[in-house]
């Protein structure tokens, strides 16, 4: 029998949603944020080109003061940074006492700051971002040291790997989606549910803590991981109780101090989990990771995993139940496999899956941008970037141009398909996962892990929209979280 929701936590989860002081909730921002993107901003010029160089000076501005743009990104996201775009062109300097960066657009500016031929740029940019929550993990080490680790952690999602995976992802998928989720109610939840879905499998997957099993242990955990998730987006980025930033911080030590009570015996026995694979990798010259850099890579590749698969089934099943038509389409590349047990080669049958997800990361980009730093004076596109200037792209921008795409609003899964192949129209017309030596490492087993819990979640349910033209507004206070939880009703086939 599937759950039921509670009225009374139903409406107090309700209450919560709309106190909570956020730029995209608190009353008269909608206003204050058409006034500010109507505002012309004083410029300035970043720093003068070197004489003789023929390069040009990046101008910006510094919005307003203290809190910069923060306003219209965190309420528009990629919407407000296209805007700056199409108005101030591919380099554009944004200034702000929390994160003062030259913003490089389009997908020109994409490539040339993902390829890093000449290695002008440093991962070290994301420090202020989410250095002191996730220091140690892949993303911000760079050149030798980001292959050492990374050559290592490589055995982790090799294709044997993966393969032991694809079982896990489904059997905690099928319990859930079976037992845990309200049918026939417009109140239920999309995002809070499939965000503890995806906890339970990565709680499986990458901790070897059977679903289930541990409640209270496997809760604690995967609350510091929600909570050091956001704590990056902070206004205020000291370590003041009861903000943010503080929480994240003493989240970090919760998942400190949980690793390395079990790292022990994970390295005594070895098992399928990626915990224990981590403990037991070594590349070709037998190096091994130690304790701590093991406990880093955990903490990293937990949030990493069910951060962005969370974010792409939740787009995914707005746009299905908005579009039921897709729906069917999927249920069709569903029935060819069947309902048995799930292996990878069931799952790398599902092509239409494929066209859908990647226009779901289209429309709604997981990480919608990647930070860098400039090591040394260096050009962008013909503009001087002087060394130790944060850089940041913006792929998801070029997701929604319409010289690379065609109506880009509208969601259409078939752009990714023979003959028109419209995210090659460009190397970096569509670049969800990032680019270049840094591109992400999981990719393959997230694909996997949509794929499993979407294949189970339409062959149970109809997906429905809460009421005729609904749609969800997104906080992108980090990555995009829907404001209301975004309801789904799911109306059982059988």
């Amino acid at each position: 029998m599937t759950a039921t929701i509670s009225t009374p936590q139903y409406l107090l989860d309700q209450a919560r949603r709309r106190i909570k002081p956020t730029p995209v909730t608190m009353p008269g921002m909608g206003v204050l944020e058409k006034r500010l993107k109507d505002k012309q901003w004083d410029e300035f010029v970043l720093a003068d080109p070197p004489a003789g160089s023929d390069l040009k000076p990046i101008r910006g501005d510094a919005g307003l003061p203290i809190i910069g743009h923060m306003i219209e990104i965190f309420r528009g996201g990629p919407d407000f940074v296209l805007e700056m775009y199409q108005k101030h062109g591919p380099v554009y300097y944004i200034k702000s006492p929390a994160l003062s960066s030259v913003m490089a657009l389009g997908p020109d500016a994409t490539q040339a700051v993902f390829s890093n031929r000449d290695k002008e740029y440093s991962q070290r940019a994301w420090d202020p971002v989410i250095g002191p929550f996730f220091e140690g993990g892949l993303m911000l080490f760079d050149g030798e040291e980001h292959m050492f680790h990374r050559r290592i952690m490589q055995d982790a999602f090799t294709r044997t790997r993966l393969t032991g995976y694809v079982p896990h992802v489904d059997s905690v998928a099928s319990a859930v989606l079976a037992n845990d989720w309200a049918t026939d109610d417009p109140r239920f939840l999309f995002h809070p549910a499939i965000k503890k879905l995806t906890l339970d499998i990565a709680s499986e997957v990458f901790m070897g803590v059977p679903a289930g099993t541990d409640r209270k242990l496997v809760t604690t955990v995967n609350e510091a991981f929600a909570t050091t998730t956001r704590a990056g987006n902070a206004i205020i980025r000291k370590p003041v109780p009861p903000l943010s930033w503080w929480r994240g911080l003493k989240a970090r030590q919760t998942l400190e101090d949980y690793f390395a009570g079990r790292i022990a015996e994970k390295r005594r026995v070895e098992s399928t989990d990626m915990f224990s694979v981590l403990c037991h990798s070594a590349d070709e010259d037998g190096q091994t990771f130690t304790d701590a850099q093991i406990i880093s890579h955990m903490i990293f590749l937990m949030m990493a995993a069910h951060d962005t698969s969370t974010s792409t089934m939740t787009t995914m099943a707005y746009h299905l139940a908005a579009n039921p038509e897709w729906q069917d389409r999927l249920r069709e590349d569903s029935a060819r496999i069947g309902d048995g047990p799930l292996d990878i080669e069931a799952l790398e049958k599902l092509e239409t899956y494929d066209l859908v997800i990647n226009e779901s990361l289209r429309l709604q980009t997981p990480l919608p941008f990647n930070f860098r730093r400039a090591v040394r004076d260096t050009d962008l596109l013909g503009y001087f970037i002087p060394a130790g200037t944060d850089v940041v792209t913006w792929p998801s921008i070029n997701h929604r141009l319409p010289e690379l795409w065609t109506d880009p609003e509208r969601f259409d899964p078939m752009r990714f398909a023979e003959p028109r192949n419209e995210h090659k129209a460009h190397r970096y017309a569509f670049a969800p996962f990032g680019g270049g030596a840094h591109k992400c490492i999981g990719m393959v087993f997230g694909q996997l892990e949509v794929k499993a819990v979407m294949h189970r979640l339409l062959s149970r349910y109809r997906l429905e929209l809460p009421h005729p033209g609904y749609r969800p507004r997104w906080d992108y206070g980090g990555m995009p979280v829907p404001v209301d939880g975004m309801p789904v009703v799911l109306r059982p086939l059988t």
